[in-house]
């Protein structure tokens, strides 16, 4: 498979790096690691000006109707320069409603997220509980008059602080459905959450009788809200090969100005090796990560995009935690200090190494595609 971006994929990756180095550069994202924005006001009138907000939807919508690939280059920049803000989350609820087609929430809601006036934040994780359709537990019950009723606690929902709309999912019947709640409808309790990541934002998301219109709920049940999970999978994994990016160019450029018995520790042969061990990380997680985003495009229903999320997924976990403890032992104590951006990189990688499902999640899910596939061929 040819991984080598086209014309157009280029200029998007140039275009948002561009971006990134004008308003987010780095004492933009250290002025904002005590803040509870969700989103720097600068960049995130850059980022509708420049179609971030549209990228994927439909033209119909005023979007730019691209793929996950094209999205994933936006995810990947963002992780080399820390970037917060809700696009890859509002994303995320906007390809939910676009599987919705012209319903009346894809109707009120995608104009609005393509123009900016607001976002959205997907709610799926639980406390305590694993990271995918066996890990929900908040419920929905369905009153006589069509409407459901939401109970559960969420937590790690990036962006939901200033969101306009909170995209739930719960068990409806005992099978996983998504849920469009309004963030101001009663019942709805936000709160900050501190994490180690702090160059992002989440929140625990309570529901406590939350009252949502029949209309509001998504029609594709459990297997729509894997694909959407496939997709945040992705997702993480771009994020994470952004940061991975950036440790090895920080440790190159350390080893090679860092000096020892009067020469740089780079030309010592075992820290050659644990650069070299870096950069295969690097790209193995480059080659997986966009071929799941590849197959998501091309078959988003198909068994092999569901293979190829979960191996990229898997692989990007552990090569994220990998890469930093080995950006940190070649630093050495520097890497250890607040004034050093290295921990800052350490901390999204290590968040990143379990956000939508850490290595075992996904080891345990490609598993059990593997073993499906085996079945079905010896029958």
């Amino acid at each position: 498979m040819n991984f080598e971006l086209n014309d157009e994929q280029v200029l998007i990756r140039d275009s948002v790096r561009a971006v990134l180095a004008d308003r987010a550069p780095m004492t933009r994202v250290r002025e904002l690691l005590d803040s509870d924005q969700d989103v720097d006001s600068d960049l995130w009138k850059a980022a509708v000006e420049a179609g971030w907000t549209g990228l994927t939807l439909p033209e119909r919508f005023g979007g730019a109707e691209l793929g996950l690939v094209e999205l994933a280059l936006l995810a990947q920049e963002g992780g080399r320069a820390l970037a917060r803000g809700p696009h890859l989350s509002t994303a995320l609820v906007g390809a939910a409603l676009v599987d919705e087609g012209d319903a009346d929430p894809a109707a009120e809601v995608l104009p609005e997220l393509v123009a900016g006036r607001a976002w959205a934040a997907w709610a799926f994780a639980e406390p305590g509980m694993p990271w995918s359709l066996d890990g929900v537990r908040a419920v929905a019950r369905r009153d006589p008059d069509g409407s459901y009723v939401l109970d559960g606690v969420k937590t790690a929902v990036q962006d939901a602080g200033g969101a306009r709309w909170i995209l739930v999912t719960a068990l409806d019947g005992g099978e996983p459905a998504s849920f469009l709640v309004d963030r101001a409808a009663p019942g709805v309790t936000v709160r900050r959450q501190r994490v180690l990541d702090p160059t992002r934002t989440f929140y625990e998301v309570r529901l406590a009788g939350v009252r949502v219109l029949g209309g509001r709920r998504s029609g594709g049940g459990p297997a729509a809200v894997q694909r959407l999970l496939d997709k945040g999978s992705v997702l993480r994994c771009a994020d994470a090969l952004g940061t991975m990016e950036r440790l090895l160019e920080l440790t190159v450029e350390h080893t090679t100005s860092r000096v020892q018995f009067g020469r740089p520790i780079g030309s010592f042969q075992a820290v050659k090796h644990g650069c070299s061990d870096m950069a295969l990380t690097v790209h193995g997680a480059f080659a997986a990560t966009y071929r799941a985003a590849m197959a998501a495009d091309h078959d988003p229903h198909g068994t092999n995009t569901a293979r190829a999320v979960s191996a990229a997924a898997a692989f990007t976990a552990e090569g994220a935690t990998e890469v930093a403890g080995r950006a940190l032992q070649l630093h050495g104590g520097i890497g250890f200090t607040w004034e050093h951006d290295l921990h800052l990189y350490l901390r999204r990688a290590r968040t990143d190494a379990v956000l939508h499902g850490d290595a075992a999640v996904h080891q345990d899910r490609l598993c059990t595609l593997l073993a499906t596939a085996s079945s079905a061929d010896t029958r």
